[in-house]
């Protein structure tokens, strides 16, 4: 059969599933949210919008797939999608990047504090554990702040060393510092970790989670001081290479995995610490983490080191060798956070001229993470969270236009009969689910 095409004129809008989201943030009040943020900007040329409407539309653009400041441009013409959310009008590309360019330091400090800790603030947990973790964000043009540094992937390109903070027992973000491409990892850790508690809003952080970037005196003492719980993977500098190459009981785990507990003294320490340290055979284990060895060994013993992958992990808390290892091992979940936002959230390519426009934006990433977490954590309830890649395309890419019945507001939705009865079910419970949220730790 020959196919011919022909034109409507009916509105269609392909993200009919986004009402869900626009229950969810009437629910939580997020434009009065919005509107009590005295220290945001407004006025000049963006006057024919509200506030609201411009971060509100950025947000829900990042949950369409917008991934850099041209993508928005393809909602503008979606009008069924602004009046669903009571917009009036579509911002351009251009509305966004003005808007951001009004945010400096000051009001970058004011503005994410006030979101951080209202999202902490209604979602009622006792304690949290805290996973921080730096990235690098690979810049092709000229950007204030970008700077040649350490850039595994692309060597000598010029780039930005973000620090970000994520609370694990929820997957959300509780901060996020725009950094120099040439800052070391643990630049101003100390200010970014005080800033960070304060966003949360009174939570108490029974354990925090760093990589070896962080392996640090400073950062030890400090966090000894505070006091808190730390569990700190190791650098391999060579007496640690010497101390693992020198220990003999090691205790068998499993097949494959063994550990060990000592105590350890650097020679810039002014005390000893204790050290969890790990083994696992590479050929019962193949895709095991860690590092091998790399000293020069006797010919015997080349042999027998090279068939392991080895770990360390500084800590102060009292628990076994296994348990400590078992609970740094979930922090490889914010490294698969941060993939989800560059992948997902255009983390890495919602980027302008100016720095601060740039970490402005990058937060509001942050908001449109966090608000998502929260729908699919406390309204879709699954067993098994999927990305915001699978939710997008399976709940929010449906087909549909408005009509009205009297006083209503009608969106007639394509969705197969059998699809419609769970649709139904997630819109009912969008509607009136319990807020401020409840978190049991238990």
């Amino acid at each position: 059969m020959e196919l011919k095409i022909d034109f409507t004129d009916k509105e269609i809008t392909p993200w009919g599933g986004m009402v869900l989201l626009k229950n969810m943030l009437d629910r939580i009040k997020f434009a009065q949210v919005i509107e009590s943020c005295n220290d945001l900007p407004s006025g000049g040329s963006n006057r024919s919008y509200s506030t609201r409407v411009i971060i509100e539309s950025f947000i829900v653009n990042v949950w369409c797939g917008a991934t850099r400041f041209l993508h928005t441009e393809i909602g503008r013409h979606d009008y069924p999608l602004a009046r669903i959310f009571n917009w009036g009008r579509h911002p351009a590309q251009d509305t966004y990047k003005r808007f951001f360019k009004r945010f400096d330091w000051g009001i970058n400090t004011r503005v994410f504090s006030y979101f951080y800790q209202w999202f902490f603030r209604n979602l009622r947990m006792d304690e949290a554990t805290l996973d921080i973790d730096s990235s690098i964000f690979t810049r092709y043009g000229k950007q204030e702040g970008s700077r040649k540094g350490y850039n595994p992937k692309k060597p000598g390109r010029a780039s930005h060393h973000p620090l970000l903070a994520f609370v694990a027992d929820v997957n959300m973000v509780a901060n996020f510092w725009l950094r120099r491409g040439d800052s070391y990892t643990t630049n101003n850790f100390t200010g970014f970790l005080e800033e960070t508690l304060s966003n949360l809003a009174g939570i108490k952080v029974g354990l925090i989670r760093l990589d070896s970037g962080f392996y640090d005196k400073n950062i030890l003492e400090y966090l000894e001081k505070k006091p808190m719980n730390y569990i700190i993977a190791v650098r391999f500098y060579s007496p640690i290479k010497q101390l693992l190459r020198s220990k003999q009981n090691w205790i068998r785990l499993s097949e494959g995995v063994e550990v060990a507990t000592t105590e350890y003294q650097s020679p810039v320490w002014n005390k000893p610490r204790k050290l969890i340290l790990v083994r696992q055979d590479i050929k019962v284990r193949p895709g095991a983490t860690g590092k091998q060895l790399r000293l020069k060994f006797e010919e015997n013993d080349v042999a027998y080191y090279r068939h392991y992958r080895y770990s360390a992990y500084v800590t102060n808390m009292t628990l076994p060798a296994a348990e400590v290892w078992r609970l740094y091992r979930h922090r490889a979940e914010a490294e698969n956070r941060i993939k989800e936002l560059d992948y997902d959230f255009g983390l890495n390519a919602f980027n302008l001229n100016e720095f601060f426009a740039t970490e402005a934006a990058l937060n509001f990433v942050m908001v449109a993470y966090n608000l998502m977490n929260l729908f699919r954590r406390f309204i879709m309830t699954e067993k098994v969270q999927k990305r915001l890649s699978s939710i997008r395309y399976n709940t929010f890419a449906i087909g549909a236009y408005l009509t009205r019945d009297g006083r209503y507001m009608i969106l007639k939705l394509a969705l197969k009969l059998k699809r419609r009865e769970w649709f139904t079910g997630i819109w009912n419970y969008s509607r009136q689910f319990e807020y401020p949220f409840i978190f049991s730790n238990a």
